[in-house]
């Protein structure tokens, strides 16, 4: 008898699965309506792909506990972006495979029509697995992997590049491969060119990029590149290590990128780190990220650490920088809505909202242009203003600011522990954390802001956006201000809708 046809077995798995749903529903920081495993540990977002109508995501995943350990890829679709199922795990660890102790992060392409994941086996190297059914449930691994082996100690190939988190694309009538972190002998992110004709057997080219001191650390490297055309550019997205999610976007000609812009999509202090993008049908680029946790030792007696941002749309502005908004689909989730008009803030005056208050809400404003030096919301208040968090637009430094520093009272949320940091790096994340937004004259300051429990994502005139953890212990701790320093602020309107649970 199989242990799912036992029913003692059935009985006390039924049991545990709960036990488990209860404590997850009593758990305050976990996420309502963003996207999480169903348990245990997710990092970075693997693999998406648009297939047969639906929306496909693979993450980083440990299923066993909440903690990071022989990674799988995990795997939900949805066919709104708002709602996902789960699948079963696409990609495990083989005893005596090319991926024995672990299927790190990687991507999606189509070979020979069909979705093809494409993958850092530890410790053989880059490896591919294949599916053609219409749900992308069973994938078949290349009997030959790894396709691209680490280079070992006296191969030809030792010195000249490294084998690490890849993603490919269709070029032409071949392929090309994006391999590494790093290049041999280049100081800074970097990443290697590689090339195919058929998908399966690949060439090094080269260093694809060099890395320009103006934008980025010495120290830096390209993790989990993505590299994508947007409007008449190409955008390469990758995690540095040392400081997370940032974006190149510039010309590509034959084997090089030629970088003309750079940002981050997670904020010095910020907790972004191992994102992708996919190409829907209607030739939309959507992107999804994944938002480290900062609860350390709790994670693992929470049973659950990790979650992913929302759906975010990214295009090329008329002026060549890059646009961000989060996905209309999330529209479907309001529920519950109110409004205010034409609210005078005088500098200086917190407004108190309570009819808005709520961990679990969207929020709108927008806010003429004026005199007054800088414009705050700040969420999940208490009454006694023992925890709030700032959400700041400083018109004198032109930045959009999130301040933590009293969004919690759990003296165990240490913004100045990063897991994946170099020896001697121990600044990264903070409870402030800043991203540049200056406004042209005349343009208003119009802010959407999404609040889930323990997640706070900020979008800004349709140009930036910041994420930040939070972690309130008070229950009451749902408060809605907002306030201006140094002058008058005209608040045109103010729209709130709470949102629902959508897992």
């Amino acid at each position: 008898m199989s242990p799912a046809s036992n029913p003692i077995h059935t009985e006390a798995l039924i049991a545990a699965n709960r036990a488990l749903a209860a404590q997850f529903a009593a758990d305050p920081h976990r996420p309502r309506y963003h996207f999480l495993p169903p348990a245990a540990w997710m990092n970075d977002i693997n693999g998406c792909i648009c297939w047969k109508g639906r929306y496909h995501i693979f993450y980083q995943h440990n299923p066993d506990e909440a903690y990071w350990r022989q990674m799988h890829w995990g795997h939900a679709s949805s066919v709104d972006l708002v709602h996902w199922v789960h699948h079963p795990i696409a990609l495990f660890p083989t005893p005596g495979g090319p991926a024995r102790d672990g299927c790190f992060s990687g991507g999606a392409f189509l070979l020979d029509g069909k979705p093809a994941l494409f993958y850092h086996g530890v410790p053989d190297g880059t490896c591919i697995a294949t599916s053609d059914d219409d749900l992308l449930e069973n994938w078949t691994s290349y009997s030959a992997n790894p396709i691209i082996p680490v280079p070992k100690e006296g191969d030809p190939d030792y010195d000249r590049y490294y084998v690490y988190d890849p993603c490919a694309w269709q070029e032409g009538d071949g392929f090309a491969a994006l391999i590494a972190s790093r290049v041999p002998g280049l100081e800074g992110d970097s990443t290697g060119l590689f090339r195919s004709d058929d998908g399966i057997h690949w060439r090094f080219v080269g260093p694809f990029y060099t890395s320009d001191r103006r934008w980025t650390d010495a120290r830096e490297d390209c993790a989990v590149p993505d590299f994508f055309p947007l409007g008449d550019r190409h955008m390469l997205l990758f995690c540095s290590h040392l400081v997370g999610s940032q974006y190149y976007i510039g010309r590509y000609h034959g084997d090089r990128f030629h970088p003309e812009v750079h940002g981050r999509t997670s904020g010095f202090g910020g907790q972004l780190g191992g994102g992708r993008t996919l190409r829907d049908d209607t030739g939309r680029r959507i992107y999804f990220d994944w938002i480290w946790d900062l609860r350390g030792s709790r994670e693992a007696a929470s049973g659950w650490s990790g979650v992913m941002t929302l759906p975010r749309i990214l295009s090329l502005r008329n002026d060549g920088t890059l646009g961000i908004t989060p996905a209309p689909e999330l529209d479907r989730l309001h529920i519950d809505g109110r409004s205010c008009h034409d609210l005078l803030l005088q500098p200086g005056v917190e407004l108190d909202l309570p009819e808005m208050a709520s961990d679990s809400q969207e929020i709108r404003l927008i806010v003429e242009p004026g005199n007054y030096t800088a414009f705050g919301v700040k969420v999940c208040c208490s009454p006694g203003r023992e925890e709030e968090t700032l959400i700041l637009f400083d018109a004198v430094e032109n930045q959009l600011k999130i301040d933590a520093t009293h969004s919690t009272m759990n003296l165990d949320i240490n913004y100045q522990h990063y897991r994946f940091a170099p020896d001697g790096v121990d600044n990264y994340p903070q409870p402030v954390q800043a991203l540049p937004l200056a406004l042209a004259p005349g343009e208003p300051l119009e802010l959407t802001v999404f609040l889930d429990r323990s997640v706070l994502e900020v979008f800004a005139n349709g140009r930036q956006c910041i994420t930040q953890r939070i972690y309130p212990t008070l229950s009451e701790s749902q408060g809605l201000h907002i306030f201006c320093v140094g002058g008058v602020a005209h608040v045109r309107r103010i729209d709130n809708w709470r949102i629902g649970p959508a897992h």
